[in-house]
């Protein structure tokens, strides 16, 4: 049986596709353990939202047409000194739009990924 997350990166033929791959080898070493699955499957999305997840969810990884978003759903509460947030910027989450010719800072966002993997984890243990 395929990886569901693997199916759903398989679909994106394109930039998209490889720019998942690349989130997620990021996710996979800056949390070990972190737990990847796939999230709200529905008609017009059967492959689901790829979702990762340590103590709570990390992020969520959306594919558009134009853009892949990386969704933070405790992002108002991470620090983000490098300001990679630049989408939802209002309530409690916070994203990252990054478009084709975006340039990536795999370093800030690690940080950021093991800040929200903390802070969750920090969470569970109160």
């Amino acid at each position: 049986m395929i990886d569901p997350v693997d199916a759903k990166i398989a679909s994106l033929n394109d930039w998209r596709g490889a720019l998942l791959t690349r989130i997620r080898r990021l996710l996979k070493d800056a949390v070990p353990g972190v737990v990847e699955e796939v999230k709200w499957r529905k008609p017009s999305n059967p492959l689901g939202v790829p979702t990762w997840s340590h103590a709570g969810i990390i992020c969520t990884g959306e594919s558009y047409k134009d853009k892949v978003k990386l969704t933070f759903p405790k992002g108002s509460a991470l620090s983000d000194p490098h300001g990679l947030f630049n989408a939802s910027m209002t309530g409690v989450r916070r994203a990252l739009d990054i478009r084709e010719d975006d340039e990536l800072n795999e370093t800030a966002l690690q940080d950021l990924v093991r800040e929200a993997a903390a802070m969750n984890a920090a969470t569970v243990r109160r």
